[in-house]
């Protein structure tokens, strides 16, 4: 009877260590989702336009966009760090002088450029990647707002799952005056795109997004 009443302990010890085991997976924390950002005025209003993952040329023109050509690489992940394949990735931004090519941003006194494509439309691959060549964008002025440092928009959707926001460059000296990246406080933190291995043209940044 002893023997069987330890044999009875020792199991049930067993499976209350399992069950605590099991239980700590589930319970453990889930990765920081990446923080959204307003879509601002200037997505393109007609996205049928040139959009593929290199920026710089436009079809037809033998000239490329001015400024400074880099490389933007990311990885779309869910909150348990897996990649997320598949997702529809859109970038649009502000060309290397700080303008839009956007109806709404006439107001702007700086050059459209005629070579930059200003939007990409991309797709995940099954590792959660994604790649785009395009210019490191200029800052511009924002009435009622003020400076905005440069930066560029994002959308990202994945099943039901949508997120817009913006990514910004390291040690930008206007990231710490632009006003709708500090009203986010620490959060921001995680928009801030690393510097990595350089592209075939001009730098290289690196960046995880984590969908809610």
């Amino acid at each position: 009877m002893l023997i069987s009443r330890r044999r009875t302990l020792s199991f049930l010890s067993a499976s209350a260590l399992a069950a605590c085991a099991q239980r700590a997976d589930v319970d453990e924390p889930a990765i920081a989702a990446t923080p959204a950002e307003m879509e601002g005025p200037f997505f393109p209003p007609d996205t049928n336009i040139e959009r593929d993952a290199d920026l710089t040329p436009l079809a037809g023109r033998s000239e490329r966009a001015l400024g400074t050509v880099i490389q933007v690489r990311g990885r779309v992940l869910d909150r348990t760090g897996q990649p997320v394949a598949g997702a529809r990735v859109e970038l649009w931004q502000a060309n290397a002088s700080g303008r839009y090519a956007h109806p709404g941003d006439s107001a702007n006194t700086q050059p459209l450029d005629p070579n930059f494509q200003g939007y990409a439309l991309l797709q995940t691959g099954p590792d959660g990647g994604f790649s785009a060549t395009t210019i490191k964008p200029g800052g511009y002025d924002v009435p009622s707002v003020g400076r905005r440092t440069p930066h560029l928009h994002w959308k990202f959707a994945a099943g039901q799952t949508e997120l817009t926001t913006q990514s910004y460059f390291p040690g930008e000296p206007e990231n710490e005056i632009d006003a709708l990246m500090r009203r986010m406080g620490e959060p921001a933190q995680r928009l801030i795109v690393r510097a990595g291995a350089a592209g075939a043209e001009g730098p290289g940044y690196d960046w995880d997004v984590v969908l809610a």
